[in-house]
């Protein structure tokens, strides 16, 4: 076997196995426990209504198309899936270690898997260079919208996630309250797209956020000022999509 064929066969192993852990965390569920039940614990403002996890049924239609594509005797010698080598294999790895952390409640554990996870993707975008150049239809449908839409989701939950820690450790936020953290989360998440933005052009992460800024509007409603600053962020978030996608780079 060559190491681009293995290269190949090692996505579809780690993409099947993340899958496979996905579906079994909801379904048995792993531990008794649903994932969104334990995220309900934590009472903190940086997290959506429930129904904005269906993204995850997005992802995994990412996830799919993009292992089928890269599976393709086309695409076994495409450099830019050549020099991702063996990241989005780890990422799916990782993917599944932290459902395990999260529903046996090891909530430090998860936060250092879920740095690496974005570290992961960070380092996936970079070495795809998405939106850099033209790809045909194809190509940007199976690789650069999905990773697109993975890191975004990821760099949401990233900050959830922390959240979730920081109140389990009983951190006082250096006195400055809550509902303040939240909308400083809200602007830095915000400052992330606008710099994905300008320098990638990228509509598929930006439009992540936007739907997890309305599920966080959505979903607190006893905090006005987390609400005002959700619904401010999605729109700029918006506003950003349509200037990404006027300046995008030509097709192929």
């Amino acid at each position: 076997m060559s190491k681009d064929s293995l290269r190949q066969f090692v996505n579809l192993v780690s993409v099947v196995l993340a899958l496979a852990v996905n579906i079994l965390a909801s379904t048995l569920p792993l531990n008794g426990q649903n994932t969104g039940e334990i995220s309900d614990r934590f009472q903190v403002y940086f997290v959506p209504a429930g129904y904005v996890f269906a993204i995850w049924g997005v992802i995994y239609i990412g996830w799919i198309a993009f292992t089928v594509y890269q599976f393709l005797p086309s695409q076994r010698e495409n450099p830019r899936l050549r020099r991702l080598e063996y990241l989005f294999a780890l990422s799916s790895v990782a993917n599944a270690a932290w459902l395990f952390c999260w529903h046996y409640n090891q909530f430090g554990l998860s936060v250092l898997v879920m740095l690496s996870l974005l570290g992961l993707l960070v380092a996936s975008y970079l070495q795809l260079d998405v939106n850099r150049f033209p790809v045909s239809a194809v190509e940007r449908w199976s690789v650069d919208i999905p990773f697109g839409v993975y890191l975004g989701w990821i760099t949401v939950a990233t900050v959830a996630n922390v959240s979730d820690w920081l109140y389990l450790v009983e951190w006082n936020g250096f006195g400055i309250p809550a509902q303040v953290w939240a909308v400083v989360m809200l602007a830095v998440a915000s400052l992330l797209g606008l710099a994905m933005s300008l320098a990638r052009r990228d509509a598929a992460y930006l439009s992540v956020l936007v739907w997890a800024f309305i599920g966080i509007a959505v979903k607190q409603t006893t905090a006005p000022m987390v609400v005002t600053a959700a619904w401010i962020t999605a729109a700029l978030m918006a506003g950003l999509i349509v200037y990404s996608l006027f300046r995008k780079a030509p097709s192929m």
